[in-house]
């Protein structure tokens, strides 16, 4: 039987937000983004509302990077409804898209919205839909929306509702605190999820998006622990002799990799997370570290320097066919797999510099997709089309994000702090 440690700390930071929210600030959008045009959500009925629809969706689709929306103060006018759409204006203002949206009461108190989407240059209406939520959630509601906008017009499901993973570091009273917190992928809506004086590692989402899982050295060594975000419940799994880090979930979830030293070398382990069987999956006197598998779980990728410097190997699940990826510089390290299985994201040594890359496994491939000198822990949105990093701006670590073509750029500074080891959640239903 699993052992739960629940701790009143960890209790009482349930429901915390955290003071130090993310902002977001885009940097460099994609050279051929669509212009779209997100009118103001009308509204209906006496709906009361703490949230700007409108303004969510229009924020959502330009943090993509794929979308240039246009800026209110320059619409001819402001239509909630098919009824009252005229798209000779808005070809006039150059748009491709146009979103229009009501908002009124809905049962049970909700706020219920109604949206449309509208191919300007077909004259066609290509999205209609309705979604509700409670008042206390309208921001939910919002990327909800964004979500369905950027499918019906690109065809590749939307990650704004999904979540991010991170870690930040303070100092309090002279002391270090760390915390783990959880937020959307705007940076709002952040939650302290763990909050310790001893340092916070690796976290890594469950493929259904309800657990995650940590290395924390809370009792003085490193440990991996497993925490339900609903109850707060928390499992310690691992904490053998030596190193216990990196731990990255099954795709069915029933099993996770790490590494462990527990037989006297760094080596990558799968255990069976409801027995704690632990299976060996390299055996090298090197360092074999930070693995991670592909979406169909047949493979795995990780860090070694069995070659003399950290270099990115891929290995079949069971450890077999083990064969070595980079080559076209001394430090590659921290791979992740993209959710199609063909490309490979890792930080990259050039020069002085780290970067993050990308590489195509079947050609062999590189792309360096990153400018900035310090990039480091990728980890790849579940549409395969954004992938977020920790970086360096102003002395201070920082989150970005950039498109998986390396075309658009965006960074989620922190008011306080600085802000590592980013985990991007899956598709959350």
């Amino acid at each position: 039987m699993m052992r739960v440690i629940v701790t009143l700390i960890l209790a009482g930071l349930m429901a915390l937000p955290v003071q130090a929210e993310l902002l977001i600030r885009i940097t460099e959008g994609a050279e051929n983004a669509i212009p779209v045009a997100i009118v103001p959500f009308g509204e209906s009925g006496g709906v009361q509302v703490s949230e700007n629809i409108g303004q969510i969706v229009r924020d959502d689709l330009a943090m993509s990077g794929e979308f240039d929306p246009l800026e209110t103060s320059r619409m001819l006018s402001l239509p909630t409804s098919s009824d009252d759409v005229f798209y000779r204006d808005w070809r006039l203002l150059g748009q491709k898209y146009l979103v229009v949206g009501q908002l009124s009461p809905g049962e049970g108190g909700k706020v219920q919205a109604r949206f449309e989407v509208f191919d300007v240059n077909r004259e066609q209406r290509i999205l209609g839909g309705t979604a509700s939520s409670s008042s206390d959630n309208l921001r939910g509601l919002g990327h909800h929306i964004s979500d369905r906008i950027y499918e019906a017009i690109t065809g590749n499901k939307g990650v704004f509702s999904t979540k991010i993973a991170y870690v930040t570091l303070d100092m309090e009273s002279n002391q270090r605190v760390y915390r783990l917190n959880v937020s959307d992928v705007d940076g709002k809506r952040t939650r302290v999820r763990l909050k310790s004086n001893e340092p916070i590692l690796s976290p890594a989402w469950s493929p259904d998006g309800q657990k995650l899982a940590y290395v924390s050295f809370e009792t003085g060594r490193p440990a991996i622990y497993i925490q339900n975000l609903r109850s707060g419940d928390r499992v310690r799994i691992a904490q053998f002799p030596g190193l216990n880090s990196a731990p990255a979930w099954s795709p069915d979830g029933e099993s996770m990799l790490m590494t462990l030293s527990r037989d006297g070398n760094a080596e990558i382990y799968k255990m069976d997370i409801d027995s704690r069987r632990l299976t060996r999956l390299t055996d090298h006197w090197a360092i074999d570290t930070e693995a991670s598998w592909s979406a169909d779980g047949d493979q795995i990728v990780f860090t070694s320097d069995r070659s003399g410097g950290p270099q990115v190997y891929v290995m079949d699940a069971d450890g077999d066919d083990l064969r070595r990826l980079t080559f076209g510089s001394r430090y590659n390290a921290r791979p992740r797999f993209g959710p199609d299985g063909d490309n490979v994201f890792y930080v990259h040594q050039r020069d002085s510099a780290f970067h993050i890359a990308r590489l195509n496994i079947e050609t062999g491939q590189e792309t360096v997709l990153t400018r900035s000198k310090l990039d480091e822990s990728p980890s790849v949105a579940p549409n395969g089309r954004l992938l977020i990093y920790a970086t360096q701006q102003e002395g201070k670590s920082v989150l970005a994000v950039i498109s998986a073509d390396g075309g658009s750029n965006y960074i989620l500074p922190s008011r306080y702090g600085d802000v590592r080891e980013p985990a991007w959640s899956p598709f959350i239903n």
